[in-house]
């Protein structure tokens, strides 16, 4: 049997609360830190989850992002692992700075499959979560698939120019076929602004497990819609880096991937 969603967010909330927003609003008094406050903020969030799961839920191992190499290679290879995979600070450039745009990401995978999803953006008091096959929820309240959408030549999309391939970056950026552009710096929760509705369409060249696996189910859960670059499965147990095209339904996503394709293969050159 699986943990119970909301004991695992009132985990995470908790711990997210009390570790990461006085750092936060430290960094804000001092915008120019020298940096150690943001480490400290990222390591004290993943220990705080580590000791506070395996408290709750010792039967789970737990992978997360500011670990050691050599441990993430070692929590990944093989099958049969059941494990929470976290990025305790996701964003941690916004955090740094003063800017109100970062989260905790959390999975539960079971024999490298998605199971459980949990985004939490502290600043907000927003909690994304998602169960598989089950649904998604923004706090309390389930995200409706949103069959209808906007033309795409209206659409906002989400775009991480800086890990494209320069041709398809400089052609989205002269001749975008959506409305408008944003790049807010934090994966996992652009993930649950998508599955929300806050913008429609999604691109980035490379996100590692921990940037995914919780936001990437939530989409799905929400009726979103998303691939790799190549048009395969986003979610891959594993560390490499993966890329995304995504969309908040089915529809908007085909045609969506159809510009990208048409642009991409001079980008390839």
């Amino acid at each position: 049997m699986l943990p119970p969603l909301e004991a695992v967010r009132q985990v995470v909330v908790t711990a997210a609360r009390e570790e990461l927003l006085p750092r936060f609003a430290d960094v804000i008094r001092h915008v120019k830190h020298d940096g150690s406050v943001v480490t400290e903020a990222d390591v004290a969030m993943q220990q705080r989850l580590k000791s506070d799961l395996a408290r709750h839920w010792p039967e789970y191992e737990f992978l997360g992002e500011e670990m050691a190499g050599h441990e993430h290679e070692q929590l990944t290879g093989g099958t049969g692992k059941r494990l929470w995979c976290v990025d305790p600070l996701d964003g941690t450039s916004n955090f740094a700075t003063g800017i109100p745009y970062f989260a905790v990401s959390l999975a539960l995978l079971v024999d490298g499959r998605q199971e459980l999803g949990l985004v939490y953006d502290p600043v907000r008091d927003e909690c994304f979560t998602a169960r598989r096959g089950a649904g998604a929820w923004l706090n309390d309240v389930a995200l409706a698939a949103r069959e209808a959408s906007p033309p795409l030549r209206r659409c906002i999309a989400s775009v991480d120019f800086k890990r494209l391939a320069p041709l398809l970056a400089a052609r989205l950026g002269a001749q975008p076929p959506y409305g408008s552009q944003r790049n807010f710096g934090a994966s996992s929760l652009e993930w649950c602004w998508l599955a929300d509705g806050r913008f429609q369409l999604y691109l980035h060249g490379g996100q590692k497990l921990w940037d995914y696996a919780g936001g990437s189910l939530i989409l799905a859960e929400a009726g979103g819609h998303a691939r790799t670059l190549d048009d395969e499965a986003v979610f891959s147990y594993g560390l490499a880096p993966r890329s995304v095209v995504a969309a908040v339904n089915s529809s908007l996503f085909a045609e969506w991937k159809a510009w990208i394709d048409r642009h991409r293969p001079a980008a390839r050159t």
